[in-house]
C-alpha cells in the first residue's frame, strides 16, 4: 500500500474518534495548545510550521498525501512521522469560516481569507528582498511562529 492510500485509509479511520481541537478566527493564537514534536520537527525544518487552523482538513490530508511533491520539492518523511503529522494537522485543521473554501492548490496564500485580508498590499511589496513570497509569513507577522497573526503586530519590511 502506497503512503497516500494508506493515509486516505488511516485517516478515514480516525474522523470518528478524533477529538477536535478547533482554534477560533480572531484568537490571539491560531496554535493548538499542544503542538506536535514531530511537525515542528519535520515541517519547521523547512519554512514557518503553520498553525494547522490556516487550511482545513481536506488540504492537509492532500498535502500530507503527496509529500514528494510539495510544492515543487521532494518532502517525503517516514511512514511513522506521516501518520503522527497527519493525525494531529487532522485533529487540529481549520473549522471555521475562515476555512470553509478551499484554497487554490491547498495553498494557504490562495485561500479566500488570506486573498481577502492582503488585498490592500502592493504587488511590489511581496517582491521585495526581506519578504519574497506571500508565504514568508514571519517576514510582516513578527508573532507568526507562535500562531499570533494579530494586525498589532504587523511590521511590513521596507
Amino acid at each position: 500500500m502506497q503512503i497516500g492510500q494508506f493515509l486516505i485509509y488511516f485517516l478515514g479511520l480516525t474522523f470518528g474518534s478524533v477529538t477536535l481541537n478547533p482554534v477560533m478566527a480572531g484568537s490571539e493564537n491560531l496554535f493548538p495548545a499542544k503542538i506536535s514534536p514531530q511537525y515542528q520537527q519535520e515541517c519547521a525544518a523547512c519554512h514557518l510550521a503553520y498553525p494547522p487552523a490556516l487550511l482545513p482538513r481536506q488540504s492537509w490530508i492532500r498535502l500530507m498525501n503527496n509529500l514528494e511533491h510539495h510544492f515543487g520539492s521532494d518532502a517525503s518523511i517516514d511512514i511513522e512521522a506521516v501518520k503522527e503529522v497527519s493525525v494531529w494537522l487532522n485533529d487540529n485543521a481549520g473549522t471555521f469560516k475562515r476555512v470553509r473554501a478551499q484554497p487554490k492548490d491547498d495553498r494557504i496564500t490562495e485561500s479566500d481569507w488570506f486573498v481577502r485580508k492582503h488585498r490592500k498590499i502592493d504587488e511590489a511589496v511581496w517582491l521585495r528582498d526581506a519578504i519574497k513570497s506571500r508565504a514568508n509569513c514571519a517576514a510582516c507577522h513578527t508573532q507568526a511562529e507562535r500562531g499570533n497573526y494579530d494586525d498589532d503586530h504587523v511590521v511590513i519590511p521596507k
